[in-house]
């Protein structure tokens, strides 16, 4: 049983617009971090998609190094997160003001 590519691009497309109406309504950090994610994995399914119509391995490579840039990203955003929880007992965005005077 084949797939078809279209199928899986409208799947995709369906998980980054949630992601990314996620990241723009949420005020939770955890939870942005959370949407962020979803968004990149949208992309690597993308990616696979695309790849695997060509028959190239150059989309599954960037996948993987994709992959390797979200996990970074996450171990230093869950880092500042815990930080800032220490800090001002809150993960709320809109009680973030360290940058402003």
């Amino acid at each position: 049983m084949r797939i078809e590519p279209w199928v899986v691009l409208s799947f995709c497309s369906i998980i980054f617009f949630t992601g990314l109406f996620g990241l723009i309504v949420r005020r939770n950090i955890l939870v942005i971090l959370m949407c962020i994610e979803l968004m990149l994995n949208a992309v690597n399914l993308t990616f696979v998609t695309f790849s695997n119509l060509l028959h190239d391995m150059t989309g599954q490579m960037a996948v993987f190094f994709i992959i390797t840039v979200a996990a970074a990203e996450s171990a230093v955003g869950l880092g500042l997160v815990i930080a800032m929880f220490r800090t001002l007992r809150s993960v709320d965005t809109d009680s973030i003001q360290l940058l402003r005077e």
